[in-house]
């Protein structure tokens, strides 16, 4: 299983690096082309949280991003350092699950907390989010078509493995 880790400042213009770091490496995992915009606009959402969650608590600690293949799946974490919001009784919350979800948007006002998950649960099968008092972890897995090595470009001048010998 190859693991990438990419640890960027807590500032919007590096969510963009990590959608291309993510696609890129799932296009090389075997992730299908026609998935392909899923694990950019969710990894992006994802990142944008993190990001938004440090800017408001800690923002001198890097979001770090986890992409891992291997298993027949493409694994994303992104993992954020910021503390999640108490309760009255100094408890930390969980987000609550987001069902049904109406919104009216309007431009002057914030999107309610959870929209951003409620986004990458649209977006993905499989997503857990892990949330404490030290931070969370949002995990997005998809499957992979065929094994990585498979889909290996072969180099100049090197045959594929189960390409027919030429006759001697």
């Amino acid at each position: 299983m190859a693991t990438v880790e990419l640890r960027f400042t807590a500032l919007p213009a590096h969510v963009r690096t990590a959608r291309l770091v993510a696609v890129s490496l799932a296009r090389r995992a075997g992730v299908e082309d026609d998935v392909l915009d899923e694990v950019r606009l969710a990894v992006g959402e994802a990142a944008t949280r993190a990001v938004g969650r440090h800017e408001a608590s800690c923002p001198a600690e890097p979001v770090l991003v986890r992409l891992s293949d291997g298993d027949g799946r493409f694994v994303a974490q992104i993992v954020d350092r910021a503390a999640g919001p108490v309760g009255d009784d100094g408890q930390h919350l969980l987000p609550e699950a987001v069902g049904d979800l109406h919104l009216v948007v309007e431009t002057a006002q914030e999107l309610p907390p959870g929209v951003d998950l409620a986004v990458i649960g649209g977006l993905v099968d499989d997503v857990t989010v892990q949330d404490g008092p030290a931070g969370s972890v949002v995990t997005m897995v998809w499957p992979v078509a065929a094994p990585a090595s498979a889909t290996r470009s072969q180099r100049p001048g090197e045959a594929a493995a189960d390409a027919p010998q030429p006759a001697q």
